[in-house]
């Protein structure tokens, strides 16, 4: 358990460095290199400070769920629901950016992350949100007490960007800060088995099927004509494999 804690946190006074991600994007310009970097953020901060940031989510986030394909809530209209859902736990944001990367604080070791010292404002660098934000998630406990050391997370990037690898930089992320954050292992409950991105994403980050759930999602159906009731796998990942 790292000093972070998973459950039941006080008011949080420190956060896990942003770290720089080489994107797969192919830019315009070809041979301008592009990247993601991955911030740490929290509700209170982000509406004190970065303008516009907590409703762009919030809407990029409403407007997934309205779609009935992915997660399982039928509505989410209200902001403030929102915010006690994603920002429920600890929240990362990945801003994209592309021509010389910032500088590299530290080199990890493991997994070659590289920390760096860069802040939202900076990383932005005058866009809209909507031009920069490669994608967000959430991490938090997926069960309570003495079983909070296992942790979940939901994960979107915004339409306008998927198609550049931005999901798997978010994945990969993700297997760097829960860890940090002091979890032990990850459990998704419901990855609906229509969503082939997703079950090839964690297929390929090594995560285990631990079980199938029979008709878990009553899901709008793709064709926009009615419902049909979708299997959910259950993926688990040990942080403390060798």
């Amino acid at each position: 358990m790292s000093a972070y804690g998973v459950i039941n946190r006080p008011q949080r006074t420190s956060y896990l460095p942003t770290t720089l991600w080489d994107s797969p994007r192919v830019e315009p310009d070809l041979g301008t290199p592009s990247f993601v970097t991955i911030h740490h953020i929290d509700r209170a901060a982000v509406e004190r400070v970065q303008t516009g940031l907590f409703n762009y989510l919030y809407s990029t986030f409403a407007n997934e769920v309205d779609k009935g394909l992915t997660y399982p809530q039928e509505d989410i209209s209200d902001p403030a629901a929102f915010g006690a859902y994603f920002f429920g736990g600890d929240v990362l944001v990945g801003i994209a950016g592309k021509g010389d990367p910032p500088a590299i604080k530290s080199e990890l070791e493991v997994r070659g992350v590289r920390e760096i010292e860069q802040s939202l404002d900076v990383a932005r660098n005058g866009r809209t949100w909507e031009e920069c934000v490669a994608g967000f998630y959430y991490v938090k406990p997926n069960y309570p007490g003495r079983s909070s050391h296992i942790c979940n997370a939901g994960f979107m990037v915004p339409p306008s960007q998927r198609g550049s690898g931005y999901g798997r930089i978010l994945a990969k992320s993700y297997l760097h800060y829960a860890p940090a954050l002091g979890y032990k292992a990850s459990v998704f409950n419901l990855v609906y088995n229509n969503n082939v991105a997703s079950v090839k994403l964690w297929e390929a980050l090594n995560f285990t099927k631990a079980g199938l759930i029979p008709k878990a999602g009553r899901l709008k159906r793709m064709d926009g004509e009615g419902e049909e009731y979708v299997d959910a796998i259950v993926f688990y990942k040990s942080f403390e494999e060798t």
